[in-house]
């Protein structure tokens, strides 16, 4: 495979299909392994402004009905699933059954049952399944990562990862959003709790033991089906506690390790203009990218051409999803402490 031509999934309404077209779409022109060979779209009026712009063949356009005909083109060898939650899990059975390789934007599925389910297929067609978390390839998370076993200021002691945005002010229960509708997979855990709750983990290096989570709303019109707020703890080895936070009402942006003898932070952690963090022996993370994106989607194309180990595989989203589905369970129960 000297060059790995990425299949584009657009979603229809709002949400995803803006990342698709303002970040995605842009980080393959930009990405040296990787083409925009097709997309799929429920929307035809976006066909047009897509073929025009990256100059996609005719054959090349799916919708969600004809979209199985993709596993007779071989102009695609990757699907990139960039919809709504719940649709995830069965694009990607449908692209795995196709014999494409999957890259699926977090979170991987609604529950952990789907992830599993998703896993197995690819494994079973014999296709890669990789999930974009982003962060896991962008520079000064990977140093941040690095000191984990490291360990520049003693053990560590405790964490803070907080990633939330003050939005949809202008959304009514009439005509909301669908990351405010449950069936959709919508909800502050689902959209932006990943992103502290994957950061602790790679942060402190090991898996949670344990988890206790409050779920809250100011706005209880509008969040009746989904979360706002969420505020979750997660207990690690060696008595080291994670404090994490997430919102549709609060802007956060934060992850911070403190240990024995000093701390490090990344503040912002998550942002698409960049990632920037000091510690305190007085070092910066200050690494730039040109695009978090494109350096995501090369360093998976790589991993597929050479068969070597994906950074996030399915596997990594499938142990998020089950520290998310006890984080639910916790708010559900009164802030039970839920064991893993």
């Amino acid at each position: 495979m000297a060059e790995e031509k990425a299949g584009q999934t657009a979603q229809r309404g709002v949400g995803r299909g803006s990342y698709a077209s303002e970040q995605l779409a842009p980080g393959l022109a930009l990405t040296k392994h990787c083409r925009l060979a097709g997309i799929v779209t429920g929307t035809p009026a976006k066909i047009p402004q897509w073929q025009a712009k990256y100059g996609i063949a005719d054959r090349n356009v799916y919708n969600y009905e004809n979209f199985d005909r993709i596993a007779d083109n071989d102009d695609i060898d990757v699907v990139y699933i960039v919809t709504p939650t719940h649709l995830h899990a069965p694009l990607t059975l449908r692209a795995a059954a196709a014999g494409k390789h999957v890259w699926c934007e977090k979170p991987m599925a609604m529950h952990a049952g789907e992830c599993e389910a998703m896993i197995a297929a690819c494994k079973r067609n014999k296709v890669a399944l990789t999930i974009g978390y982003r962060m896991q390839h962008e520079p000064n998370t990977r140093r941040l990562i690095a000191m984990a076993s490291e360990k520049p200021f003693g053990a560590m002691q405790r964490v803070r990862a907080e990633a939330g945005y003050n939005g949809y002010h202008d959304a009514t229960k009439a005509d909301r959003p669908w990351r405010l509708r449950s069936q959709f997979g919508g909800g502050a855990m689902y959209d932006m709790g990943v992103y502290p709750l994957n950061a602790a983990r790679y942060t402190v290096g090991s898996e949670p033991l344990a988890v206790t989570a409050k779920r809250w709303t100011d706005r209880p019109e509008l969040f009746d089906e989904v979360d706002e707020h969420m505020d979750f703890t997660l207990e690690f080895p060696n008595a080291v506690r994670a404090e994490c936070k997430t919102s549709f009402g609060n802007n956060m942006n934060v992850l911070r390790a403190e240990c024995e003898r000093g701390w490090y932070e990344l503040s912002p952690f998550q942002s698409y203009q960049g990632v920037t963090g000091k510690a305190s022996d007085g070092r910066v993370f200050d690494a730039k990218v040109p695009h978090q994106q494109a350096l995501q989607m090369d360093e998976d194309a790589l991993a597929i051409i050479n068969g070597t180990p994906l950074r996030a595989p399915g596997e990594e989203g499938l142990r998020d999803s089950r520290i998310v589905d006890a984080i639910y369970r916790s708010a559900r129960e009164g802030s039970k402490r839920i064991v893993l």
